[in-house]
């Protein structure tokens, strides 16, 4: 989104990239030829040495191209942390380049498993952020959650939010979900940060009610696990695997009275993928995870925050029109295109 947007205004922008697919963990094969791809170290697991080495190799080699630039501005995707150290030694020797450290995902905070947390390495790899982060003019967050951390570090004054975007689906009206039972949607990934038995539990409080249907979009390792665990809760479960036709999603997301955004509680984050899917398609949410969503539904009729008071009775109607609106003014691309103008009017205020 930012490359297309800085094309469309006429700025050269060139982007320097990994060649090497972490969701996948093999080089990368859908290469984009406007892209520049720096050859990159493959690992193998998300927690190890050798990823550490893998991103540390490609935080150094990033800097040989750019010393044959004379860049304006350089807008850097964190993680990996180790960019935030090789930039800061960047922006020293050349201090008329503009910087905006963008904070989209905080490693090692985000990882699920608290004991790997207490480990040496894990400081030090998040120091590899925090040292060298408030080096930036400007520091950009994926969500207002990530500053709450890097408060400590960066002045607020200093930081700004920028919310991950995308295009609305199809304005369908209020959908066509069935009368006669609740019909649920579980959208993304199925790994090891989504809480099953979270998911069970609300299941089986719907059921309660009335017969319940789980839908499935998506696949990972704990994808029977999840199938399993929901039919043990007395779901009906309807496994879709991955889909990527948008249409065929929004047709699956109408026949749904709610989509599932839930993680374990140990997870990081502010803001979901899925959850941008299911407001994308004006899906209310039954919702746990806490932080930029939490106040989104608190502030917004837009779905449910799931905690001990949760009640199925006492959800109440939700409007989808109302869900559609909220996208608009916050998650949209129209939205992330003002919020980036904004971001540049503050960095370059007063230049030539």
């Amino acid at each position: 989104m930012l490359y297309d947007l800085f094309v469309s205004q006429c700025h050269s922008v060139k982007v320097y990239t990994t060649d090497f697919s972490h969701m996948q963990k093999t080089k990368r094969k859908d290469l984009r030829p406007e892209y520049n791809y720096i050859e990159t170290k493959t690992y193998h697991k998300n927690i190890s040495v050798a990823r550490i080495r893998s991103h540390r190799s490609f935080s150094r080699d990033v800097l040989k191209p750019l010393e044959n630039e004379k860049a304006d501005l350089l807008w850097v995707l964190i993680p990996p942390n180790s960019l935030a150290k090789t930039i800061s030694s960047y922006k020293a020797s050349h201090p008329e380049t503009k910087v905006i450290f963008d904070v989209i995902d905080m490693w090692p905070e985000t990882m699920p498993v608290k004991s790997f947390k207490k480990l040496p390495f894990i400081k030090i790899w998040a120091n590899l952020r925090n040292k060298y982060i408030d080096n930036a003019d400007l520091v950009v967050t994926e969500c207002n959650l990530y500053q709450t951390v890097l408060s400590k570090y960066v002045d607020s004054s200093k930081m700004r939010t920028l919310y991950l975007a995308k295009d609305p689906y199809k304005d369908t009206g209020s959908g066509n979900p069935p009368d006669d039972r609740y019909s649920l949607c579980y959208l993304g990934s199925i790994n090891n940060i989504i809480d099953i038995p979270v998911i069970c539990e609300i299941v089986a409080k719907f059921k309660a009610v009335k017969p319940v249907d789980l839908h499935i979009i998506g696949d990972g390792e704990n994808r029977d696990l999840l199938i399993s665990s929901a039919k043990d809760a007395g779901a009906n479960v309807i496994y879709h695997g991955k889909i990527y036709d948008v249409d065929k999603k929004q047709e699956i997301l109408d026949s749904v009275h709610f989509g599932l955004n839930i993680m374990k509680d140990e997870v990081f984050v502010g803001l979901t993928m899925k959850s941008m899917d299911y407001f994308a398609s004006a899906l209310p949410v039954i919702n746990n995870v806490h932080g930029d969503t939490w106040q989104f539904i608190e502030d917004n009729r837009i779905g449910a925050n799931y905690d001990d008071s949760f009640s199925v009775e006492g959800l109440g109607s939700y409007d989808r029109r109302d869900v559609r609106a909220f996208f608009a003014d916050t998650l949209s691309k129209d939205h992330f295109d003002q919020e980036v103008a904004s971001i540049m009017q503050t960095l370059f205020e007063g230049c030539d």
